[in-house]
Formats: C-alpha cells, sequence, structure tokens
C-alpha cells in the first residue's frame, strides 16, 4: 500500500490516428497544468497509425500517462465514457487528440468547477472565443447548422452546445453515465440532454486551433448522427439509435428509387424495368449508407463488403416481397390503402433492420 495522492484531474484524450500528435500533447499538458496533480487517459479505437503505442512508449517512463485501447469498438461519445469511467481523479476534462483545442484554459475551467458550476466548457462562441481553427467554409457551416438545432433542445443556455472540449467533476458525470445515449460524436450534448436539471455551465473563452496532423472527422455522417441523437432525445429513447438511423436511410433509398425510376421512363425503359433499376440502386445506396453510418463501428471491408452486399439485397429483396403481401392482405380485408401501405412499409423495415443486424452486420 502506498500514501501517494491519487490525480485531481484526469484528461480524457478520444483519438484515432494521432500517433503524430502523442507527444506534443502530453508536453503541452505538462506545460499548461504545473502544480496540479493530474493524469492523461488516451482512450484508442485501435488506430492502424500505431497510436496506441505512441502513447505506451511514454507511459513506460511517465506513470500520468495510460493508454486504454478499444479493440472492435468505434466512438468519440462512447470512448469519452469508458475514458472516464476509468479514473479515480475528482475532475474530468476531455480533450481532443488533435491539438485543436487549447490546453491552456483548463486551470480555468478546473477552477469554475471547483466553485460551484456542474460543468466548465471550452466556448468558441463567447467573447474572446474564436472558431478559425475550423479552416473551410464547409465545417464553419456544418457546425453552425448543429449548433442551431443543439440550443434549441439544451436544457441550459450555451453559446457552443457542439464543444468538444469540457471539464466536469467526476461525480457528476457518473450520476449522469446511464443515462448517456453514448453514439456519435457530440458528448457535451449527450450529457446536456441526459441530464433531469439544467446543469450550471461556465463557458471560458478559447481559440479554436488549426489542426496540426491527421485528417479531421468532421463530416456530413456526423451531422447525421447528430441529428440522431436529437430525434432519439425527442422520443426518450423509445427507439434504439440504429433503428433509426436504418429507417431514415431507408427513406434516402426511397428517394433515389423514385428520382431513378424517372429518369429511366425519360430515357424509354418501360415502367417495369426502369422499377427494377431503380429498386437495384436504391438498395445498393441504402448499404452503402448503412454501411457507413448506422452500422460505422462494425463497417464492412474487403470480401466482407461484398459479401453483405449480396446479402443485404436478398434480405431486401425478401423484405419487398413480406411488405407487399401485408398490404394486398390488408386492403382486401377492406383496411383504408394508405393504412395498408404504411403498415407493409413499416412491417418492411422491421424485417429489414432485424435481419440485416443479424445476418450483414453481425458483431465479430
Amino acid at each position: 500500500m502506498t500514501t501517494a495522492a491519487g490525480p485531481t484531474l484526469c484528461v480524457v484524450v478520444p483519438c484515432y490516428n494521432e500517433a503524430p500528435n502523442v507527444a506534443p500533447m502530453i508536453a503541452a499538458l505538462d506545460a499548461a497544468l504545473a502544480g496540479i496533480a493530474w493524469e492523461v487517459v488516451f482512450v484508442d479505437d485501435d488506430s492502424p497509425d500505431g497510436t496506441a503505442d505512441a502513447v505506451r512508449r511514454i507511459a513506460h517512463a511517465d506513470p500520468r500517462v495510460r493508454c486504454l485501447r478499444r479493440i472492435g469498438r468505434r466512438g468519440l461519445s462512447s470512448a469519452v465514457i469508458e475514458g472516464a469511467l476509468s479514473t479515480s481523479a475528482d475532475f474530468i476534462a476531455v480533450i481532443d487528440g488533435d491539438l485543436q483545442h487549447d490546453e491552456t484554459r483548463l486551470p480555468l475551467m478546473l477552477a469554475a468547477v471547483q466553485q460551484g458550476a456542474d460543468i466548465a466548457v471550452g466556448s468558441r462562441h463567447v467573447s474572446g472565443g474564436d472558431a478559425a481553427g475550423l479552416a473551410s467554409l464547409w465545417r464553419e457551416r456544418l457546425s453552425a447548422s448543429g449548433i442551431r438545432l443543439a440550443r434549441i433542445l439544451a436544457r441550459a443556455p450555451i453559446n457552443d452546445p457542439m464543444s468538444g472540449f469540457f471539464l466536469i467533476r467526476r461525480a457528476k458525470f457518473e450520476a449522469l453515465a446511464h443515462r448517456l445515449n453514448g453514439q456519435g460524436f457530440k458528448i457535451l450534448l449527450d450529457l446536456l440532454l441526459a441530464s433531469p436539471q439544467p446543469l450550471h455551465i461556465v463557458e471560458v473563452p478559447y481559440r479554436f486551433r488549426p489542426r496540426a496532423a491527421g485528417e479531421s472527422k468532421l463530416d456530413i455522417l456526423v451531422l447525421v448522427q447528430f441529428a440522431g441523437l436529437l430525434i432519439d432525445n425527442t422520443l426518450g429513447g423509445g427507439l434504439p439509435l440504429r433503428f433509426l438511423a436504418f429507417a431514415l436511410v431507408g427513406a434516402f433509398g426511397m428517394v433515389v428509387n423514385l428520382i431513378v425510376t424517372l429518369l429511366a421512363r425519360r430515357a424509354g425503359i418501360d415502367f417495369g424495368t426502369a422499377q427494377a433499376i431503380g429498386t437495384i440502386i436504391a438498395m445498393v445506396a441504402n448499404f452503402e449508407m448503412n454501411n457507413r453510418l448506422t452500422y460505422r463501428t462494425i463497417r464492412l471491408r474487403g470480401a466482407r463488403y461484398w459479401r453483405g452486399l449480396v446479402l443485404f439485397m436478398l434480405v431486401c429483396g425478401l423484405g419487398a416481397i413480406a411488405n407487399v403481401g401485408i398490404a394486398r392482405a390488408l386492403y382486401h380485408a377492406n383496411t383504408a390503402g394508405i393504412a395498408a401501405s404504411a403498415a407493409g412499409s413499416a412491417i418492411g423495415v422491421v424485417w429489414n433492420y432485424a435481419v440485416s443486424a443479424t445476418l450483414v452486420w453481425r458483431a465479430r
């Protein structure tokens, strides 16, 4: 047994392919947190670039540094949850591994929570803050769209609900942990939505830096996952988030089917052939979107991708047969045409989701 005191602050760094940033991040934290007992936990989603090895090389000589390597699991929010629950420190900070957040603001954020705030948020959108590090107009608009949506549903006034840079008391995090959705990329918003009472938030301005190395993970799929989180919260968690994503992708496939069929008809192709072409293209589009979005964490690659595509098309073909059969049966039983069609579609979606999850994207 030892009598050495544990860390006051644990900095959780969710990362994927951030090997070049590991040593600079640790050096920056060492300088910024002078006089504070701290540790850092890099939660690495089995990066192929050797991020975990880069952390462990430093951890051999520095006991404040730890690596939590996850195999078969992906996602920023779930990485933060696992990292936060792995520490005994009284306070938990979350910071991205790409060096775009300003670690020198951590002492101010720690002081704010020690003085009574529930959570301190590094904010780009208060006086003194700056989001210039987003670099492109596309990323600025994507982030701004998410912020507008989040402000509507957040249960506390906040200017930057999409921030990935915040500090919270461990006891508060653990109290909310069982209520977290844990999917997607916006763990701060997840915390705000999970809290039964509005949280006392202090926003600390910081300048969002340009990325030093690696590639940005902000893309349209992140925004779609974010929309799924909002829908899930609105429905009170009554439906699995993956099912919602699967259904939204299916709706997109219906649009693709309609557009392709209309274009084929304009090209002089008969309706039956045009419909078949549209259906096949829609199935392929749905498979690709589900593989990249709905089942992003267990995405199929290589030979498994092509096997999955064939299985998916077979599953959806059977689902289409069930859809039409049930709709016809209900219609002949004097059910209104729209209601019969809706019931058939609902059965088809549930069938496609259940069988796809079992056969196509079966967790390894």
